[in-house]
């Protein structure tokens, strides 16, 4: 068992945080198992209440454990993530963290554009597009639902590549030969609905991430309009947010 140093500089309650937080992360505590109570750890460990209650708070603002009332301490399943400072399709990023990423595909239809569609990719409103409807799973876990409209005749190649293992992304480059540039996004919150619910496997009124993306051609043509629905309890979006260089306090 690991020594909480008593003379280190580092309080007690930090020592046994990091300790705690390494046993989540290798698995010793595995995701959904009930942590040792207070008194447990407080034994084991030879600190008083009061410093495993400070480090388990710690570890429970930091999502890594939750407390249900009556039942004691759990460990939170961790969060699949993915950081937009580059422009990647979800399996692409995921992939390259060691996650294993695929898509259940439940719809690829050719229909007109609604006004938003239409307005978003430029093109007039009943200009032929495709919707495609995809599930994503990370580690065989729904995560998310996508759902893509790009102009019928990029719809129809993704119609014949492989859109259970590969990124849309990486198809419209590498199949396509049209290089992405850029992509706005816009992100909000939401309660899941009976069809969300069903596809992501939660409760209905659950918290789902929204986001709105819209990506560009290196020539600025907008390409791919998409919905993408994110579980709230199982991804998050990660950004470096640099200040402005010159700007004074």
């Amino acid at each position: 068992m690991a020594e909480l140093l008593s003379l280190s500089p580092v309080p007690l309650y930090s020592q046994l945080k990091e300790l705690l937080r390494g046993r989540i992360l290798d698995g010793t505590y595995p995701p959904h198992s009930r942590m040792p109570s207070e008194a447990e750890l407080g034994r084991a460990f030879g600190v008083s209440r009061i410093t495993v209650r400070q480090a388990l708070g710690d570890l429970q603002k930091e999502g890594l454990i939750f407390k249900l009332h009556g039942k004691g301490t759990f460990v939170a399943r961790p969060k699949a993530f993915q950081n937009v400072s580059t422009l990647q399709g979800l399996g692409e990023s995921m992939k390259q963290m060691g996650y294993e990423v695929i898509n259940r595909l439940c719809s690829l239809k050719h229909l007109p554009a609604t006004a938003q569609v239409a307005e978003r990719l430029q093109l007039e409103e009943g200009a032929p597009v495709s919707e495609i409807k995809r599930v994503r799973l990370v580690n065989r876990e729904p995560v998310s639902l996508e759902v893509t409209y790009v102009p019928r005749a990029i719809g129809e190649r993704l119609e014949k590549s492989d859109l259970v293992a590969r990124d849309i992304f990486l198809i419209i480059e590498n199949d396509c030969g049209l290089a992405l540039g850029h992509a706005d996004l816009a992100i909000d919150a939401m309660l899941a609905d009976e069809d969300l619910a069903r596809v992501l496997g939660v409760e209905e009124g659950s918290p789902i991430m929204r986001i709105e993306r819209l990506t560009h051609g290196s020539d600025g043509t907008p390409l791919d309009f998409e919905y993408l629905y994110y579980r709230g309890d199982a991804f998050q979006y990660r950004l470096r947010i640099d200040r402005q260089k010159g700007s004074h306090a």
